[in-house]
């Protein structure tokens, strides 16, 4: 449809920004931080990862057009945002870091990329939340399972290849259900025990 096409675009980008964002710039970020054993930004960029999680989780579900998943988008590109700035002491330690150097340079920068990356990416998933009632068949929501549904053509094609089985749809939103719950508890254990005892400190999360 043309007037999807724009829509469609935006979808994309988003996919692809989130790969750059999520994945590949945090990636080099940590290596470089274990180079230079900067213990504040592992632990922020360990701390990330934890949380960015909930991105894959999305993406396993949306591979199998459940529609959980739409919601989860939105969650999940907020609790990325807030994973990097919640922390008092991980934030002291940064700001004591000289700016002009590199690496903590580097990771300002990320930080405020993937702010605006994040805020962006869910106003735009939320554009798809009517999509959690049901409404799949709908183009608007077809839209957001094209790249999950090309990244599972890859990760089955791999899986075959490595292991001689099938990597299906079902297997696929079976792992992110099993993840969600895992996710959910952590989640609700460190807001229900650690938060009230540790506050805004990074602390074991």
């Amino acid at each position: 449809m043309p007037d999807l096409l724009p829509y469609r675009t935006l979808v994309w980008l988003d996919y692809r920004l989130a790969a750059v964002f999520a994945i590949g710039v945090p990636l080099v970020l940590m290596v470089w931080a274990a180079v230079r054993q900067e213990r504040a930004l592992l632990r922020l960029l360990g701390i990330f990862w934890k949380v960015a999680s909930l991105l894959l989780i999305t993406v396993l579900l949306l591979t199998d057009n459940r529609p959980l998943g739409y919601g989860l988008a939105v969650l999940a590109h907020l609790l990325v945002v807030v994973s990097v700035w919640f922390w008092v002491d991980l934030n002291e330690e940064l700001a004591d870091l000289p700016p002009w150097r590199p690496l903590p340079f580097a990771v300002r920068s990320w930080r405020w990329g993937l702010s605006v990356y994040g805020v962006l990416g869910a106003a735009l998933s939320a554009s798809a939340l009517d999509c959690l009632r049901g409404g799949i068949s709908r183009a608007v929501c077809r839209v957001w399972l094209e790249a999950p549904d090309d990244l599972h053509g890859g990760a089955a094609s791999a899986f075959a290849f490595v292991f001689g089985g099938r990597w299906t749809g079902a297997i696929a939103a079976f792992v992110g259900y099993v993840a969600l719950v895992a996710y959910a508890v952590g989640l609700l254990q460190w807001l229900l025990v650690r938060l009230p005892k540790q506050g805004r400190v990074a602390g074991g999360f």
